[in-house]
């Protein structure tokens, strides 16, 4: 496999590492004498007399300064999810206000870029769902650089300058409980027994679908091809993970593409569907957040941002069934690899992937 691609589990491992170094010389700075009359705050770690072999993340995790006003988020996020993290951020902020607008990504999509011909953007944060159709509005330049001191925690490879990942999403398969053996790697999706039996989801509608395309677009053994073979053995398009999901267990499908949190909610409510890992790899992709360049209230937007960096933000986002993107704070664990394309090399080519995709299946 390319060293483009990276198996999450051992990195997440060596980043579980780091995290013990950088407790480790953060400890022994607090301990010197330039940190002996510090006040605490923000990005500051209160002193230990010992170093536990297993790191608490929210032990150099920063706080964030109170803020006040309103601000607008957009989003993407399921609803349930966007719920529980406003809740908390309401007790840690309770002056700031957050008015929402949540929709699918192609449907915000359409809202921004027509606010974008109106104007501007009537948002002050972004919150979405996977990092192309993010990096797509900083070429419009609608997001702001800016460094969150939670961001330091962070994997070079969740973040820009401009967004940062809150969880991660795997797009997996799912099949039908009768059907034996059933799909195991991707590839098996295009196996004539499936023919005009796989639903895949848009990625002109879905920004997880869309993170997919540029995995399978960049990556050697699939690329486009993978498209085209779906496409000629009758895979059909629908629009969303939870449209896959339900169409399989509605028996209209036998397998699909979905979420795996998509899969694990089906099976949780007895749904006649199994959840597939595939054997090379989930495609897993950050949620990134950003805040909106021109921002009434810079200071909320930002305390937003950084609530969902921290502790108490991962610990909501495990609660709520996500998996975070820092290890150490709950949410499922991965069924198996999780393979991750380098983002930045499809930073650019994600229209163009989009494109090519619509000359195979339309919409």
């Amino acid at each position: 496999m390319s060293n483009t691609w990276t198996d999450r589990g051992r990195r997440r491992s060596r980043h579980a590492r780091a995290w013990l170094a950088v407790l480790v010389v953060m400890l022994l700075a607090a301990c010197g004498p330039a940190a002996s009359g510090a006040p605490s705050g923000a990005g500051s770690v209160s002193p230990s007399p010992t170093v536990s072999a297993v790191v608490d993340p929210s032990a150099v995790l920063p706080s964030r300064a109170p803020a006040s006003g309103s601000i607008t988020l957009y989003t993407s996020v399921q609803q349930p999810v966007v719920d529980a993290i406003l809740a908390a951020l309401a007790a840690a902020q309770p002056n700031v206000t957050v008015e929402l607008f949540r929709a699918p990504t192609g449907e915000l999509s359409a809202r921004m870029a027509a606010e974008l011909r109106e104007g501007g953007i009537q948002a002050d944060v972004l919150w979405l769902t996977d990092p192309l159709s993010m990096q797509a509005w900083v070429d419009q330049g609608v997001l702001r650089a800016w460094s969150p001191a939670g961001a330091a925690g962070l994997d070079p490879a969740d973040q820009t300058d401009t967004f940062w990942g809150t969880r991660v999403l795997n797009m997996v398969m799912v099949k039908h409980a009768d059907l034996t053996p059933g799909p195991t790697d991707w590839q098996d999706l295009t196996d004539p027994a499936l023919g005009d039996a796989v639903a895949i989801p848009d990625p002109g509608f879905a920004g997880s679908a869309f993170g997919a395309l540029g995995y399978f677009a960049l990556h050697p053994d699939y690329g486009m091809a993978f498209y085209e073979e779906l496409k000629a053995n009758g895979a059909v398009q629908i629009k969303s993970p939870d449209e896959v999901t339900t169409g399989v267990a509605e028996g209209q499908f036998r397998a699909g593409i979905t979420l795996d949190s998509s899969a694990r909610a089906a099976v949780a409510k007895g749904s006649p569907v199994e959840l597939v890992w595939p054997s090379s790899g989930s495609v897993a992709m950050y949620s990134p957040v950003g805040v909106v360049d021109g921002s009434e209230n810079p200071a909320a937007a930002e305390a937003l941002v950084e609530f969902l960096l921290s502790a108490e933000g991962q610990r909501i986002l495990g609660e709520a069934g996500q998996e975070p993107v820092l290890p150490g704070f709950g949410g499922p664990e991965p069924g198996g690899d999780q393979a991750r394309p380098d983002w930045r090399a499809i930073f650019g080519q994600q229209e163009q992937f989009l494109e090519q995709y619509r000359a195979i299946f339309g919409g």
